[in-house]
């Protein structure tokens, strides 16, 4: 069913992000929409973090290159072949390679990658997110089967972006990235930190106009958490109430977008991932990494591993899924 999309204007916005907003209604709504076109489908994507290594110094991140209180790992093929094989007999049909901008894995290692998994689970979709790399990359990655990219722009705001990253990461190349890999052909996600530091109403605003522009077939936001050995350490954590609005404001502006109840969401809160769920997202990543490299894939402190965050606790999320009125489906989960 096709669903014209809902444009808010930023007074709009500006209300809905206030403290007095009830988002009650909204987010009935936004359930209302993704169950009109999504019916009660929740899609699955097996996640494989195959690589803590990474060449940048973000901010915020874990994985930051000058982390070194963090242990170091890279799976080898046959380890991610071996995930892939856990997660189909799971019913798992998407999987997602993702890592740190990790030069050990060039573009003849990814097309490797990617090639052996579209040959061993040829009815699977492969979802890649490993950063920023050139058009001819992402072009390769491409035609050796690859069908998703995920890149979140993380903030459209160009002085917020600053304050984010280094100097020798932009958003221009940010924002370049994402249109190349659109103009290939890739399904694109994208999407931003909620309540991640110096974040203004007007940033997130922002945020949405970008998307707006970019019409990513999947969208993913989640709660800034801060990682001790970070510069950003001693930050708060966001805000749950909005990131679950912001939710419903984009199933509302992008009915058809794969929307994740994502982990950072569910670190932050028991029923972070049922509230996400209820306010119209349609998208789970349990983990399917081995379960002695999770605690080193750190992009912020306390990152849910385990229990419904996981494949092994896969019967745990069937559950909270049909106690939202929800079922998952055994599908590669396209965009409709």
């Amino acid at each position: 069913m096709m669903i014209a999309p809902k444009r808010f204007s930023d007074s709009e916005l500006k209300e809905i992000f206030s403290q007095e907003y009830d988002s009650s209604t909204l987010c009935a709504r936004a359930f209302d929409v993704r169950t009109r076109v999504y019916s009660n489908d929740v899609y699955l994507r097996g996640l494989i973090e195959f690589t803590n290594f990474c060449r940048n110094n973000c901010f915020y991140c874990g994985l930051r290159k000058e982390n070194d209180s963090l242990s170091r790992y890279r799976l080898s093929k046959e380890q991610i072949l071996d995930c892939c094989k856990k997660g189909y007999d799971l019913g798992y049909r998407t999987f997602v390679l993702q890592g740190g901008e990790d030069l050990f894995y060039d573009d003849e290692k990814i097309v490797d990658l990617v090639s052996s998994i579209k040959k061993d689970f040829p009815d699977c979709a492969v979802t890649l997110s490993i950063g920023e790399k050139s058009r001819e990359s992402y072009a390769k990655y491409f035609d050796a089967g690859c069908d998703r990219f995920l890149l979140r722009h993380e903030t459209a705001d160009f002085m917020h972006y600053i304050k984010l990253h280094p100097k020798n990461q932009t958003f221009e190349n940010r924002k370049k990235c994402l249109y190349d890999l659109k103009e290939i052909g890739y399904q694109v996600g994208s999407g931003f930190m909620v309540g991640s530091p110096f974040q203004t109403l007007d940033s997130i605003i922002a945020d949405i106009h970008f998307l707006e522009d970019l019409e990513p077939q999947m969208i993913g936001i989640g709660p800034f958490i801060p990682h001790s050995k970070t510069p950003f350490g001693n930050f708060p954590a966001g805000n749950l109430e909005l990131t679950v609005k912001l939710i419903s404001v984009l199933r509302l502006e992008f009915p058809h977008a794969l929307i994740p109840a994502t982990t950072a969401v569910a670190t932050l809160s028991k029923d972070g991932r049922i509230r996400a769920l209820k306010a119209g997202a349609n998208v789970v990543m349990p983990n399917l990494s081995p379960v002695e490299t999770r605690k080193d894939y750190s992009l912020y402190d306390k990152k849910a591993s385990t229990g419904s965050e996981s494949s092994e606790g896969h019967k745990l999320l069937e559950k909270i899924i049909e106690d939202c009125g929800l079922k998952i489906s055994v599908c590669r989960g396209d965009p409709k």
